[in-house]
């Protein structure tokens, strides 16, 4: 396995043992590859997402920043949507900087309360 990614497991593993998602204030956990970029909110209780955005749904021609983003606002409209104002933010063993950041930044702007 490359040593980058052994290296985020290893944290993200870190990160899980203490962030746990609730029906009432599920997890937010974000995944980016290197062209796009997804979040997901996961019941952790019972195994279930209760909601999910990805970049895949952003067809404009913009930066990845500019669709993180807009993934970001996506998340909080859907969450809003379904009843939910609180999340537990799971970075998923990503540096908060840059996309996740930007991710985490807009979707408080949009509502949510990490």
């Amino acid at each position: 396995m490359n040593q980058k990614i052994a290296r985020r497991l290893r944290i993200k593993n870190h990160i899980r043992n203490t962030v746990f998602g609730t029906a009432q204030r599920p997890r937010l956990s974000v995944f980016r590859s290197n062209k796009q970029i997804y979040a997901q909110l996961i019941d952790d209780e019972h195994g279930k997402t209760l909601a999910s955005a990805s970049s895949l749904v952003v067809k404009e021609k913009i930066t990845k920043i500019e669709q993180a983003a807009k993934v970001g606002g996506l998340i909080a409209e859907v969450a809003k949507g379904a009843g939910i104002s609180e999340v537990v933010f799971d970075r998923n063993g990503y540096l908060y900087h840059g996309r996740i950041k930007q991710l985490a930044d807009a979707a408080r702007e949009a509502g949510l309360n990490f």
